[in-house]
């Protein structure tokens, strides 16, 4: 879920006539028991899949409240596993939306709401040469606490059955990078030489990955993926998008914050929360490294292959599904993976391909300091 809008009923876009009318019979069907107001349905978000999201006013008992309905047609959307996350999550205290109701053959879906703004759209700007704004160091730590609690879901036997993030899930995420961006995004052809050196890297990339604890892994704990209340920085921020939760390396999820494609903060601000979830996580019994220095070298290569990843998926958004919107979160993106191939043994090749996507390009422009 991203932006959201108070688009009236009747603006919502529907292609598919059918589809509309499903979904009315299907909201008049559940509406008496919760009280929703079907007059009220009106866009709440869209995201990256084939998902869409409406936000109803409800009433009951005399209180006044609303609900999140979620459109993912069948033919398009599996919902099973959002289900399935969404209810170890639940299970174990992490602030995810409840499921009220679910048609799966239709593919409609009642959820409790988390509320409207984004953690993203809560953050107040601050230079990047000074400490962030108290209310977002508070929104940080709160979103950590929530990671934390997170990751000790993973000690049951529900998450370790959730899918590996092993070798060949990795590959296939590293391989979105020279498809789509190298060569589909920035028209370049790689030679035979680059292709065995990039080849290196991955496999150093993946034996780095595959060597450390591993935990549940959202793969998208972000500013866009976390709700929160923007009068109260220390709340618990609502928890959403986890569907593609695996079984995985524990530093996936806090480089998705603190190395977020959408906001980029200093190192220096970076090694704090990093090392404020590493002591929380640790005296929860997260398994991590009880040595700093390799823990954060192993967020940082765990970085460098998510942002290698999402590389290659704007360009394929931008390039593919049309969504224009994603090439503006490129040059931080890039930022983030040239930071860190340029500062690691055997991984030289992959900042001159970077340097070189870029240079053909026209050059991008190293985004710094805190942006939207």
């Amino acid at each position: 879920m991203t932006n959201v809008s108070n688009t009236a009923s009747h603006e919502i876009h529907w292609a598919d006539p059918a589809r509309q009318q499903a979904f009315a019979a299907w909201l008049a069907a559940v509406a008496p028991a919760h009280g929703l107001q079907p007059e009220t349905v009106r866009s709440a978000s869209a995201d990256a899949s084939f998902r869409r999201y409406f936000r109803v006013d409800a009433v009951q008992g005399g209180a006044k409240g609303s609900f999140i309905i979620m459109d993912a047609p069948p033919d398009k959307e599996d919902c099973r596993p959002f289900v399935a996350v969404d209810r170890l999550l639940d299970a174990g205290g992490v602030n995810v939306p409840h499921i009220l109701a679910w048609d799966e053959p239709r593919g409609f879906m009642l959820l409790s709401d988390l509320g409207e703004h984004t953690f993203l759209s809560t953050l107040e700007a601050t230079d990047y040469e000074h400490a962030p704004a108290s209310a977002n160091r508070a929104r940080y730590l709160a979103a950590i606490d929530e990671l934390v609690r997170l990751q000790g879901v993973a000690q049951g036997e529900g998450a370790q059955a959730l899918p590996p993030y092993d070798d060949a899930l990795l590959q296939r995420e590293l391989d979105l990078f020279p498809e789509w961006y190298v060569n589909k995004l920035r028209g370049q052809v790689l030679t035979p030489q680059q292709q065995t050196q990039l080849t290196q890297v991955f496999a150093l990339i993946k034996a780095q990955v595959l060597s450390q604890p591993t935990v549940l892994v959202h793969r998208d704990y972000h500013s866009r993926n976390l709700m929160a209340d923007p009068a109260d920085p220390k709340a618990r921020p609502g928890v959403i998008d986890f569907q593609d939760a695996v079984w995985g390396p524990a530093t996936y999820d806090l480089v998705s914050l603190l190395r977020d494609a959408y906001v980029i903060w200093d190192e220096d601000i970076q090694l704090d929360y990093a090392v404020r979830y590493w002591e929380k996580a640790r005296k929860a019994g997260v398994p991590l490294s009880s040595d700093f220095g390799e823990f954060w070298r192993d967020v940082e290569w765990m970085g460098l292959q998510r942002h290698l990843k999402v590389l290659g998926i704007f360009a394929r958004l931008a390039l593919r599904d049309g969504k224009k919107q994603y090439l503006d979160d490129i040059p931080r993106v890039w930022t983030y993976a040239h930071r860190v191939a340029s500062r690691y043994q055997g991984l030289g090749p992959l900042a001159h391909l970077l340097e070189q996507a870029e240079a053909a390009h026209g050059g991008t422009q190293t985004q710094v300091g805190y942006t939207f």
